[in-house]
């Protein structure tokens, strides 16, 4: 069971190359590309901090270093980091089975994308993975026309997830969730996972699990924004100037 108030532990993803930036990745890993005056990976550490994870594990394959120099032991952050260097890129879940026994004594665990800014309650979502006994919990948003799309049931197990999808199977869809990159999982996923070769969360292993009805979406209640493009950077840059989000405010 979730103790309230209990430490936890949690994944940063941010192995990857953010070829999708253009020119602002050359020289500079995603991740650590500026939001007024911080590092995106600064906004979710602090944010993870928040709501009591106190270790966090950080994959990393593209310039590596420029994130391990910033960010150091995260003593700094108010939280104790770990680094986890793939030579060659494992995938989304490569990356966390990379990491197993980080998580080896825990209950539940979180997996939070390295380009995505949200103020969302975890705590709150980390109680309904405990209550629901689920194998994964997929923070969700609605979108039309995405790469992804979620079927949830009234209690808001998945039913279905397709990745891709034709336009047919988007037709027959009337209320589209779509997976926001955000994961509270138990250990036993592991069993799910393939050991050292690159495998993908969404594709080898969510959509394999809807059948066993243990996947469960938590629709997202707060702000979110996936920077994927440098207009998303540029929406991100203006959210938080303007005061949009619930991030958290750095001191001057």
């Amino acid at each position: 069971m979730l103790v309230v108030g209990g430490k936890l532990k949690a994944m940063v993803l941010a192995a990857g190359y953010g070829t999708r930036m253009g020119d602002l990745t050359q020289e500079i890993p995603k991740p650590m590309l500026d939001v007024q005056g911080y590092p995106i990976l600064a906004y979710i550490i602090r944010h993870l901090v928040r709501h009591s994870f106190d270790q966090i594990v950080i994959n990393l394959h593209f310039m590596p270093q420029i994130i391990q120099e910033y960010f150091g032991d995260g003593s700094r952050w108010g939280v104790h980091l770990t680094y986890s260097y793939e030579p060659e890129l494992l995938g989304t879940a490569g990356g966390v089975k990379n990491v197993e026994s980080f998580f080896q004594s825990e209950d539940v665990f979180l997996i939070h994308y390295g380009d995505v800014l949200t103020d969302q309650d975890f705590t709150t979502m980390l109680h309904f993975h405990s209550q629901h006994k689920a194998l994964a919990t997929l923070l969700l948003h609605q979108r039309a026309n995405s790469n992804s799309v979620v079927t949830l049931d009234s209690e808001n197990c998945i039913t279905s997830f397709l990745e891709h999808p034709t336009e047919d199977q988007r037709q027959d869809v009337t209320m589209p969730w779509v997976n926001s990159g955000i994961y509270v999982c138990s250990p036993e996923i592991f069993n799910f996972i393939p050991e050292g070769q690159p495998v993908d969360l969404p594709r080898h292993v969510f959509v394999p699990q809807v059948c066993g009805g243990r996947l469960f979406g938590f629709p997202l209640s707060g702000y979110r924004c996936a920077i994927d493009s440098p207009q998303r950077l540029e929406e991100a840059r203006r959210s938080l100037a303007e005061g949009l989000s619930g991030l958290p405010i750095f001191p001057g």
